[in-house]
């Protein structure tokens, strides 16, 4: 069963070729049987998910299921769920049992998907390569030398290794779509606002989008379809019309017109890496599409624009973490300010510590304009520059990642590398865009991806997009040799 997608597990449930206690069963005998090395959940949730179970088969009997209905689903373990723990890959939330569930967790709920347990993550989604997490690192399923990917890295991962047929995410600055590039799935970021971010830990306010991660583009239109919509209690929640995603998988795409973004293919790229993506690209002209060229002149701004702006808005975002009203405290405190330094001295990590040391630099007296506030506007050029190009194209593509997995501890002690593997899906979140990672190839076993990327609300398009091509090939459906006969 768990070689098939979503979509698929879909309609083996209506056609009662399976049941959902029987489906969570295995999805659970999987984790249980080869999670230990891969490292991929913080907490799995075995009985809740078997209650949820037998309550979707009572509803799918009773002619009454909803769009997820008895599918098991994994969540990032940074999406609150009530009487579970929430850690956010940190020791400062442990022992944080969340109050209250995320929004995405509860939409997703209402449709009656089954939760199998909570997946590791980059600690409060600070990396890219899932080696930050209080809990260790994650393994790539297609290489346990490498990294996933981050910094929903045991999202993907477990994915990739088909210990759950569909997952969760958050990207910030392209944590869905790297480590889905990285294991051989497929990751959608939604527009900035398309999905609640209510209940989800923050970690830099004006980037972070939750979003659907799964075998195929089939799979996170299904997801994204229960996701999204207006939420009252997020106030950077957009109140527009939620799209029939499934219904726009199989419009033609004859005439559609993608742009090849020149700053994506640089001299310095991974020759391999720029191949697979361009073969991508033929596949879609063979489909009718139509190829220019276009140029994003500030993009080559976007690291160090996001490097500003996301450490200033965690520096105040975490500042809530004080060892008083919840998460790690100190042992014996001498006063309020040893209260405070020891507390967040011992619950953050190193890589956290570093973020919020940049982020609070750049927001002191002195260096607000001279930082913070000029890559604020560097973030309008990048905006713009999308914009001026899609009024000559429907849909940007490029490679997701300028490099297949790396070594675990490669690039650890090298912020900076470490930062670049996210140099081509940075840009996409300043401006607020959708955009997609879809599997299209391997370079010496290991995983590529391929980004398309939309204008403001047109996830239906890029999903479109994607689906057409999985249905031109199989890449999206290899396998990796761990985890036993498939």
């Amino acid at each position: 069963m768990h070689d098939k997608t979503l979509t698929e597990l879909k309609a083996g449930l209506a056609n009662g070729e399976y049941s959902s206690r029987e489906l969570t069963e295995h999805f659970l005998a999987r984790i249980k049987q080869f999670d230990g090395e891969l490292n991929s959940f913080i907490t799995v949730t075995e009985e809740q998910a078997l209650a949820q179970a037998d309550a979707a088969d009572q509803a799918i009997a009773a002619g009454q299921a909803g769009l997820l209905t008895g599918l098991p689903i994994a969540h990032k373990d940074i999406f609150c769920t009530e009487g579970v723990r929430t850690s956010c890959g940190s020791k400062m939330l442990d022992s944080f049992i969340a109050p209250y569930t995320a929004t995405v967790v509860e939409k997703m709920a209402a449709e009656g998907a089954v939760m199998l347990g909570k997946t590791n993550m980059d600690e409060f989604a600070m990396g890219s390569s899932n080696e930050t997490s209080w809990y260790g690192a994650v393994k790539n399923p297609w290489d346990l030398e490498r990294v996933p990917g981050g910094s929903s890295g045991g999202a993907a991962a477990c994915l990739g290794a088909r210990l759950a047929p569909a997952a969760t995410g958050t990207d910030t600055g392209g944590s869905i779509r790297q480590p889905a590039a990285l294991n051989n799935v497929t990751g959608l970021k939604p527009t900035y606002g398309r999905v609640s971010r209510w209940g989800m830990i923050a970690f830099a306010s004006s980037l972070d989008q939750a979003g659907p991660m799964g075998q195929s583009a089939e799979d996170c239109a299904l997801m994204l379809q229960a996701m999204a919509g207006h939420d009252h209690r997020d106030s950077t929640s957009l109140n527009e019309k939620v799209d029939d995603y499934l219904g726009a998988l199989n419009e033609d795409i004859s005439g559609l017109t993608i742009g090849i973004p020149e700053e994506f293919f640089p001299a310095t790229l991974d020759g391999a890496i720029a191949d697979n993506s361009r073969a991508a690209i033929r596949e879609l002209e063979k489909l009718g599409a139509k190829v220019v060229s276009v140029s994003l002149p500030s993009i080559k701004l976007s690291v160090p624009a996001y490097y500003v702006i996301a450490p200033a808005e965690a520096s105040s975002n975490l500042s809530r973490f004080d060892g008083v009203r919840f998460g790690h405290r100190c042992d014996d405190p001498q006063d309020l300010e040893d209260l405070y330094k020891r507390s967040r001295s011992e619950g953050f990590g190193d890589e956290v510590k570093r973020r919020i040391l940049v982020g609070t630099y750049a927001l002191s007296a002195g260096y607000y304009d001279a930082y913070y506030r000029r890559a604020q506007q560097v973030r309008r050029l990048i905006r713009d520059d999308f914009a001026r190009a899609f009024e000559k194209v429907d849909v940007l593509m490029g490679p997701t990642a300028p490099e297949t997995a790396f070594k675990l501890g490669a690039k650890k002690d090298d912020p900076v590398s470490m930062y670049m593997a996210d140099v081509f899906t940075i840009g996409v979140n300043l401006a607020g865009l959708p955009a997609l990672s879809m599997p299209t190839g391997f370079i010496n076993g290991l995983p590529t991806g391929t980004q398309v990327i939309g204008n403001y609300f047109r996830e239906g398009q890029i999903l479109n997009v994607a689906h057409k091509y999985q249905q031109a090939t199989d890449w999206h459906r290899q396998l990796p040799a761990f985890g036993g006969e498939q």
